[in-house]
């Protein structure tokens, strides 16, 4: 091992678990917001429904742009830093979204949350990274679910009140913004191999990757195929989530609802995610938890998708939840453990897997809706949920996937 490895545990793990739990619910409560805020300010600016879906794309942006220069800032600058930039990133973003005058301000502003949710996401799994780590990034998630049930219940009851309900993500910027005063009074952890070195963060690369000598490329291609397959898990686990964050609303005024009513029963989907993270993965003998989890995110999805009642809808918005909810957990999880690189490259990596998630699979969702009909375009799901089922049929680390 090298020798960074040998550091004790970090005496700030609670500490850690806690920003990052106020960080991920802040964070959690813009994005369950944003398919709600999709709707409201569609008809708010007189744009198209799906041309407003473009700002899950700017979120996706800026998870793309947060994997590329991600590992740099984190050589450059400790993690309390990055996770208080991104806060007032974040921050910023949502209230654009809130006041927005403009279609070109409303994208601005899901690109300033996408960077700054980014950012967040990006540090999340290192903050966290270690034995448990699957068990605590699905505490923090449930936390972030548990608030992101919130906002489309403040969404819809301030829709319903008079003023436009995406006033209602204004709240996410006060914790964003005490966070990032937070993390200014907080000392960067040093391990061994860090001390001397001022506040730069040391990232050790685990064992495997050290002393190849010859079997480098050997060893080098086994960790690419790894690498690879975590990446496209994560992809199909966020797909699927994704899918619902954006598009819930939209397909309960579908089928018949008003926008401030859609908009309440929306938060469906966020309470089936907050139930699901809270129980957290569920685990039988030697099956991975993926297949329980997708077989539920399979069954609300064609509740939603088969039926045309509200009452029904959202009782499969609340099925698909349960379902879906352990499935970034996990599958991250198992992205940030796989040996052979630095647990911030995979995290990076974890990162522009989400990024590509968002930026194409709600986009996908719209074009298939303008071919057919919403209901019928939220089939797409179902392949995204059998691929993963299917990469995850057999894993060397079953402990997380």
């Amino acid at each position: 091992m090298t020798a960074g490895a040998q550091a004790p545990p970090r005496s700030g793990a609670r500490g850690d678990e806690i920003r990052i739990g106020i960080a991920l619910s802040a964070m959690g409560f813009v994005l369950a917001g944003l398919g709600a805020c999709v709707a409201i300010l569609a008809r708010d600016l007189d744009e198209p429904i799906g041309r407003l879906a473009l700002m899950s794309s700017g979120f996706a942006v800026g998870l793309l742009l947060v994997a590329v220069i991600g590992p740099r800032m984190l050589k450059i600058w400790p993690m309390p830093t990055v996770l208080g930039l991104g806060s007032v990133v974040c921050a910023v973003g949502a209230v654009l979204i809130a006041v927005a005058p403009a279609y070109s301000v409303a994208i601005a502003g899901g690109l300033l949350v996408g960077l700054g949710g980014a950012l967040l996401v990006l540090v999340a799994p290192l903050m966290l990274n270690g034995p448990t780590a699957a068990a605590r990034l699905s505490r923090v998630n449930a936390v972030a679910s548990g608030t992101g049930i919130l906002a489309p219940l403040a969404i819809g009851t301030l829709d319903g009140l008079g003023p436009s309900g995406r006033y209602a993500m204004l709240a996410a910027a006060p914790p964003l913004l005490l966070l990032a005063v937070l993390t200014r009074r907080t000392r960067p952890p040093q391990t061994t191999a860090a001390r001397g070195a001022g506040d730069v963060p040391v990232l050790i690369d685990s064992a495997p990757a050290v002393g190849l000598g010859g079997k480098w490329r050997r060893v080098g291609r086994r960790v690419v195929m790894d690498v690879g397959a975590g990446w496209l898990r994560v992809v199909l686990a966020v797909s699927v989530e994704f899918c619902f964050v954006v598009w819930a609303v939209a397909r309960l005024v579908a089928s018949g609802l008003p926008t401030a009513a859609a908009a309440l029963l929306g938060s469906a989907f966020p309470i089936g995610m907050a139930v699901g993270r809270a129980i957290g993965p569920i685990r039988y003998r030697g099956w991975s938890p993926v297949f329980p989890s997708g077989a539920l995110a399979a069954c609300g999805t064609l509740l939603v998708s088969l039926f045309d009642a509200p009452a029904v809808v959202a009782l499969g918005l609340v099925v698909a939840g349960l379902g879906v909810a352990p499935l970034y957990p996990v599958t991250l999880a198992a992205l940030v453990a796989t040996p052979g690189l630095s647990s911030a490259r995979l995290a990076a990596v974890g990162a522009m897997a989400s990024g590509t998630a968002i930026l194409v699979a709600p986009a996908l969702l719209a074009v298939l809706a303008r071919v057919v009909d919403l209901r019928t375009a939220y089939l797409v799901t179902l392949p995204l949920i059998a691929l993963l089922l299917l990469l995850s049929r057999r894993s060397d680390r079953a402990a997380f996937v």
